[in-house]
């Protein structure tokens, strides 16, 4: 017979941590699993926007934050080929550029501080679902608990053992970054358009950049590396020129994922797990806060009317209703990628009217 607790989330990144802080503070007993030893990285934009800042306050996370982990961005800069630029500034409060384990770090400690009981080295191995209860086999023995929370990434095992994945029809992307030690040279997360394949600037520190791409399988030929995809960035190239490397490269793809619920009887997605466009707007992480933090506040009420997939439709219509708002920017800019000659046509266009474009961003991310 294994433990049994209220809730026990599998993966302990920021919409993992989101959901157990949320879940303690209202009163729920919480376990969180993670087979990583200490807060996991993973290849990630590293910005938080606006809705994501306000949401990390919210957990009462932002301030364990240590200063030289983050950077504030103002807005974002798009910079064609041609070195044309438009720029716009995010509404408030702001954004903020952060390193990915400094902020689950600072989650973990919240969480912690919450009362969460945090197994690393813990992973997951399958689950059950019985009348009472659902019970997940782990690496360490089993755990029961009310609900079971996965939020173990794209390509999450828990969702496909749950019969919740469905194909993509989307071109497969994928997605590379690395740090180098140099101190940001702009408040603004920079993107890089280039044919086949994007570059983003985002400052993650008081002296570090995280740079990564983005690029469609079909569009890049031969081998892929860090140093490769750089040479199609030459004005990046000459800012880190020397720089030295403050992380080891790390990839991460297929990136677009698709799911045909996000919860079923005692049982709930949310971060990547719950479905994934493209990271080319920046918006997975407040997506993962804002959505973790909706489903532990509202998981005491979905377990006492029984933890059924019923219950849980609260969640369910508040993650449909905020992945659909990120899917449709995210695939407008990523239609206007794809299209070097729309793309930037209207981008001359934005630059000419910065407080269109101000607009605009602010209505994206609303």
């Amino acid at each position: 017979m294994g433990d049994r607790t209220d809730v026990v989330v599998v993966g302990a990144g920021p919409a993992g941590l989101a959901t157990a802080i949320a879940a303690a503070t209202a009163g729920l007993a919480t376990v969180v699993c993670e087979r990583a030893t200490a807060p996991p990285d993973k290849a990630c934009g590293e910005g938080l926007m606006p809705a994501g800042l306000r949401a990390l306050a919210a957990l009462g996370a932002r301030d364990l934050i240590a200063a030289e982990e983050c950077a504030p961005i103002d807005g974002i800069c798009y910079v064609q080929e041609d070195g044309g630029r438009a720029a716009a500034d995010l509404p408030a409060p702001g954004g903020l550029g952060i390193r990915r384990t400094a902020l689950a770090g600072a989650l973990a400690r919240r969480a912690a501080a919450c009362g969460v009981e945090l197994r690393w080295g813990c992973a997951a191995e399958g689950f059950t679902t019985a009348p009472g209860a659902v019970t997940l086999r782990t690496g360490a023995g089993e755990l029961t608990a009310g609900v079971l929370v996965a939020a173990d990434g794209l390509h999450s095992r828990l969702r496909r053992a749950a019969g919740l994945e469905v194909r993509t029809g989307a071109p497969p992307r994928f997605g590379l970054r690395q740090h180098l030690r140099v101190p940001p040279w702009s408040r603004r997360v920079e993107v890089h358009l280039a044919r086949g394949v994007e570059a983003f600037v985002t400052p993650a520190g008081a002296g570090r950049v995280g740079v990564a791409f983005l690029w469609e399988k079909d569009r890049i030929a031969g081998p892929v590396s860090f140093a490769r995809l750089l040479e199609r960035f030459p004005a990046v190239a000459e800012r880190i020129a020397g720089a030295p490397a403050d992380s080891q490269p790390r990839g991460a793809g297929p990136l677009a994922q698709a799911v045909r619920a996000r919860t079923a009887d005692r049982f709930a997605l949310v971060g990547d797990a719950a479905g994934y466009v493209d990271a080319i707007t920046g918006e997975g992480l407040s997506l993962a806060l804002e959505c973790g933090r909706a489903l532990g506040e509202g998981l005491p009420l979905a377990l006492a009317r029984g933890a059924t997939r019923a219950a849980l439709a609260p969640y369910e219509r508040f993650a449909a209703h905020e992945f659909r708002r990120y899917a449709v920017v995210c695939r407008t800019v990523l239609g206007l990628a794809r299209r070097p000659l729309l793309r930037r046509g209207a981008l001359r266009i934005l630059g000419r009217h910065p407080r269109l474009f101000d607009r605009l961003v602010a209505l994206s991310l609303a």
